[in-house]
């Protein structure tokens, strides 16, 4: 029989699990009330209303307790996606917190209210590792949203490749507040401690206050997206209890999007912390990160992870082996997903003889260090002839001091091919101009990577993970 999921659940471990607030429950707590709810779910899948909350998290370890597949949907959810992702995977019903009031687009299904007390026993049979353990559905830039079949044994697997790099143990206590609807909030940020047999303190929501708070208490490790590191990035040199709470970490980790090197700079130069950056996707789970005990390389995303295997493939299906070379990552492994639900040919088209096609370009290094510079449908731009990454224009463009914020595009161009774009939110005082910018990018990378032109902008688009949504502008 295979291994439990969650060990220290199973073995009634009496340490803290999930701390959200003033509401606690240990494994051995986790253990029984999960438990109870997982002796009454059916065996079809399951709508999770994945609000921030312990009730979020004790509905989603009842479900995988009981080997029921989890639909985690997002409580800010459209009405024409949510009508979507219910026609497409069929929940036979909603789990949601006593009291949330869900869209009419609910009303069909029936609902059953989550409970944190109960007395039921953890189940003992632990279910086939290729089971489905959620159905995670993507962002639907290209059309509606695909379901992504995540088995148990991609969980698992990702779960403990990640102790391994990031030296993950029970001793660790985990803040963040990520939304728990997607992959880095819920998986990594409440099933990553579960399966440690540690704890996590979930925020609710972000906040630097609460994050040095958890930190001076017993927080060993912070979770967070660029936009949370950001606003860190911006308070830290004047805020001195921040500083020190970061200065007590453990490991600070970052994803979901690339962070600037700038940001990177100034919470090392306020802390001595040096932020680890990852890189993963919803159809894979993990693929990189850079180890906690290895060297840091900020603008990086480290190397593969333990049973990832990862290569860069050219334009023409070559396998690219020189360093600072950009190509697609295809990825193979134990972290992938199974299938997009009902999308035999999606599923098809993105895995080839078991490699997953990312779409994300990159480079690496001697040393095997990974950097991102784009997705390949809008970040990788060609013009006059060579391949250039948004990432890094982006980042030489946030090294501004006039430049808040900064996005790069390509658009056509008869001359070029494509010519780059620049999207400024300006950080206050003079604008700088087109042409102070230009020069800017060219004295730090090269002339032919400086934008051609700039628009400037109050605010840049992003969704609830904070990745800058690029099909927005324009």
């Amino acid at each position: 029989m295979p291994d439990p999921l969650f060990p220290a659940i199973t073995a009634g471990s009496p340490k803290e699990a999930l701390r959200f607030g003033d509401q606690v429950l240990t494994h051995a707590e986790l253990g029984a009330v999960a438990g109870s709810l997982a002796a009454g779910l059916p065996a079809g899948r399951i709508a999770v209303w994945a609000t921030p909350t312990l009730h979020t998290s004790v509905a989603v370890v009842a479900a995988l307790l009981a080997g029921v597949p989890v639909v985690p949907l997002n409580p800010k959810i459209g009405e024409r996606e949510l009508a979507h992702i219910l026609a497409d995977s069929t929940p036979e019903l909603v789990l949601a917190e006593p009291g949330a009031e869900l869209p009419a687009g609910l009303s069909g299904l029936e609902r059953r209210d989550i409970p944190l007390t109960g007395t039921g026993p953890v189940p003992s049979a632990e279910p086939d590792a290729e089971a489905p353990a959620f159905i995670v559905y993507t962002s639907g830039t290209t059309g509606p949203p695909k379901g992504v079949v995540l088995p148990r044994r991609a969980v698992a697997s990702t779960l403990d490749a990640l102790e391994d790099a990031w030296q993950w143990s029970a001793a660790d206590v985990l803040v963040h507040g990520l939304p728990l609807f997607h992959v880095h909030g819920l998986i990594l940020g409440i099933l990553g401690p579960l399966r440690r047999g540690g704890s996590v303190r979930h925020l609710g929501r972000f906040s630097t206050e609460g994050v040095a708070r958890e930190l001076r208490t017993g927080a060993t490790m912070m979770f967070g997206v660029p936009t949370m590191y950001h606003r860190i990035a911006e308070t830290v040199a004047t805020d001195s209890a921040l500083a020190d709470a970061l200065r007590g970490a453990r490991l600070l980790v970052s994803g979901s999007a690339a962070l600037p090197v700038r940001d990177h700079q100034r919470i090392t130069a306020a802390t001595g912390q040096e932020v680890v950056e990852r890189y993963g996707m919803t159809e894979t789970l993990m693929n990189t990160s850079v180890r906690a005990d290895g060297e840091r390389k900020p603008g990086t995303v480290g190397v593969p992870l333990a049973g990832v295997e990862l290569r860069l493939i050219g334009d023409a299906g070559e396998e690219i082996t020189e360093t600072e070379t950009v190509g697609e990552i295809h990825v193979r492994g134990t972290n992938l997903f199974t299938e997009y639900l009902n999308r035999p040919d999606a599923t098809a088209a993105a895995v080839v003889d078991g490699w997953f096609r990312t779409g994300d370009m990159a480079t690496r290094d001697a040393d095997g260090y990974v950097k991102i510079v784009g997705r390949k449908a809008t970040d990788l731009i060609k013009s006059g002839g060579y391949k250039i990454g948004a990432g890094e224009i982006e980042n030489a463009l946030l090294e501004h001091p006039g430049v808040a914020e900064a996005a790069v595009t390509g658009e056509p161009d008869a001359d070029l091919g494509e010519r780059i774009v620049a999207w400024v939110v300006p950080s206050g005082g003079d604008r700088p101009s087109a042409g102070e910018l230009a020069d800017h990018v060219a004295k730090l990378l090269a002339p032919h990577k400086r934008p051609r032109v700039v628009r400037y902008l109050d605010a840049l688009p992003r969704n609830d993970m904070g990745k800058i949504m690029k099909r927005a502008l324009g």
